[in-house]
């Protein structure tokens, strides 16, 4: 297979400018580049711009894959809002990087399988990138996937003790089912973790809700709030208000103290849950198997019923097959023969049939392919 890379730029808080399209633009003629993106593929050669300065400077989220086994996704994040001490406490690894760029924190998450199987797939970005409004509202479990893969890619000391483990591991949303896909973590793994996870609370995301919560927003923070929609982005602005939000309306969601468990220990849960896996798909397979062969017994002693009606005739099907000469009428006339065979033997009177059949290999002794055929039938 040639090389082949994918990049994926993404703004979401506002989109370049003519000036910044330019600038992107001088970084390849053949990117696909909009307002809100910049895609481009590459089968020889690589990308001329430097991710991190784009990341830093135009957009707020990237993906990347390649065939030999690396997938990179990059979330720009403001910091206000961010607990950067809670998150560095999940970005330790060269997987699971933090970088602090002005007003923004650079979040990196990536994965390595060179042993893995590769198919293209440019859908990537659709199902990450709303990821970032989730983080920005509050949501760690991003974070804490992003931990567990260096835990699963053994980047961290089994003696290291895990993160604060945040509710809702257990009942992953749709994009964070696609991130731990992304990253290739393994499902047991993510189950071990999640048995320290509580539930999410039952949200209600209504007008009813929010209106009592916006008239509770004393003036001066009203004020502040207004003043910034004049010098940011009303998405900025918005997401920052949401975020205010559910941590005010459900408290209990926000990150746990951590559970204790030691990376050891989490592998250690995790392969029991791989054994109990690999135990559960042997008996299932098994039933399958002990199902698969009863009813194909069922069939065979119900195929023999209606031979016994007309085992006399099936004597002389069998015959006027083998003197066609015709291979594939061996065949047939073979499998009918094993099957006079059979019922004879269930019936008690194997000695008629086989004394039958050798008769009729002595009146065709000169056929050898049909003997071939009756040999390797054992008849």
């Amino acid at each position: 297979m040639s090389e082949y890379q994918y990049y994926e730029f993404l703004a979401l808080d506002q989109p370049l400018t003519d000036k910044q399209m330019l600038e992107v633009r001088a970084f390849s003629t053949r990117a696909r580049i909009t307002p809100t993106s910049f895609i481009n593929e590459y089968h020889w050669g690589n990308f001329k711009g430097d991710v991190d300065r784009f990341m830093t400077k135009y957009y707020d989220a990237f993906v990347y894959f390649a065939n030999w086994g690396t997938h990179d996704l990059r979330f720009r994040l403001p910091k206000a809002g961010l607990n950067l001490s809670l998150v560095r406490r999940y970005c330790r690894s060269g997987q699971a990087h933090l970088r602090l760029a002005g007003d923004y924190a650079i979040l990196r998450l990536s994965s390595e399988d060179e042993c893995g199987d590769w198919e293209g797939d440019e859908g990537w970005m659709s199902s990450l990138a709303p990821l970032r409004a989730d983080v920005m509202a509050g949501d760690f479990r991003c974070f804490y996937l992003g931990w567990l893969n260096c835990v699963g890619c053994r980047e961290i000391e089994d003696d290291k003790t895990e993160p604060p483990v945040p509710p809702g591991l257990g009942e992953l949303t749709a994009p964070l089912r696609a991130l731990a896909d992304f990253l290739r973590i393994d499902d047991s793994l993510i189950e071990a973790a999640a048995e320290a996870s509580p539930p999410l609370t039952a949200q209600i995301d209504s007008a009813e809700d929010m209106k009592p919560w916006i008239e509770a927003i004393p003036s001066r923070e009203k004020d502040a709030l207004l003043y910034r929609l004049t010098r940011e982005s009303p998405m900025a602005v918005q997401r920052d208000i949401l975020r205010r939000f559910c941590q005010a309306r459900q408290p209990q969601q926000s990150v746990c103290q951590t559970a204790g468990r030691t990376v050891g220990q989490l592998l250690i849960a995790a392969e029991q849950r791989t054994q109990e896996k690999r135990c559960l798909a042997a008996e299932k397979k098994a039933r399958e198997e002990t199902r698969r062969k009863e009813e194909a017994a069922k069939a065979r002693q119900k195929h023999l019923d209606a031979l016994a009606e007309r085992e006399a005739l099936a004597w002389q099907e069998a015959d006027a097959m083998i003197h066609t000469r015709q291979p594939r009428k061996y065949d047939e006339a073979v499998r009918l023969l094993r099957d006079i065979r059979d019922l004879a033997e269930r019936e008690g009177r194997p000695g008629a049939a086989i004394a039958r059949l050798n008769a009729l290999r002595d009146a065709h002794s000169g056929k050898l392919s049909l003997l071939r055929r009756l040999d390797e039938a054992k008849l």
